[in-house]
């Protein structure tokens, strides 16, 4: 588990500073404590300690969620991991991200699987009981309300596809573009070259126009 937080974060400086100072760390850990408790059918006291766990570290997993081994919560802020959430091994997640369910009173399942090491970028709302494949990105700020293929990236709102499959790629932090075609440099500078051309053919319509008006 440390070495995971060592090969995923850059800031962290050794294991024992991981243990510190690694707020999605203990997250995870008090999680596992409230899980076996949830498990046990203590359920009361697994919410009254998931609610100590997260105001101390800004994350609010709930008793019932299943988590994988390894997962990788960076900074942590404001995640929020629903009860019938299923995660993955090696799964990386960001500040903001909300794995939420549909707005149901239903008892079924009702938040997202997400797949081993998938990783979900900050601030990212994956909603329903969708899946996420395994080895899939989603994007910062997306919202993901349909399913995610295994190796694909998705970005937006709704979400959607973005560049080839993220599995031939290695670890991207934040679930970031994983192309070269994806650059938002050189897409604007692409833009801005579409826009010119666009500009130059109007004005030789326009130029067209008047002489076969003065004809």
């Amino acid at each position: 588990m440390l070495d995971a937080y060592l090969a995923r974060d850059p800031a962290a400086r050794s294991r024992l500073d991981v243990v510190l100072n690694s707020t999605g760390l203990k997250a995870v850990g008090w999680h596992h404590l409230c899980h076996r408790l949830w498990g046990w059918g203590l359920q009361t006291p697994a919410r009254m300690l998931a609610n100590i766990g997260r105001w101390f570290t800004g994350i609010e997993i709930h008793p019932e969620a299943k988590v994988g081994r390894r997962l990788f919560i960076d900074h942590g802020m404001g995640v929020v991991i629903g009860s019938t959430t299923v995660i993955g091994d090696d799964v990386s997640i960001y500040q903001g991200v909300t794995l939420g369910g549909i707005t149901q009173v239903d008892k079924g399942k009702r938040h997202p699987t997400i797949g081993d090491r998938a990783i979900i970028g900050a601030g990212a709302k994956v909603l329903g009981p969708i899946e996420i494949g395994a080895d899939a990105r989603v994007g910062s700020n997306a919202v993901v309300v349909k399913e995610v293929p295994a190796g694909v990236t998705v970005v937006g709102v709704p979400a959607h596809p973005a560049g080839s499959p993220a599995a031939k790629k290695g670890f991207v932090a934040y679930g970031g573009a994983c192309c070269d075609d994806e650059d938002p440099a050189r897409l604007a500078a692409e833009l801005r070259e579409l826009k010119a051309e666009v500009a130059k053919l109007r004005a030789k319509a326009g130029k067209d126009k008047d002489k076969k008006a003065g004809g």
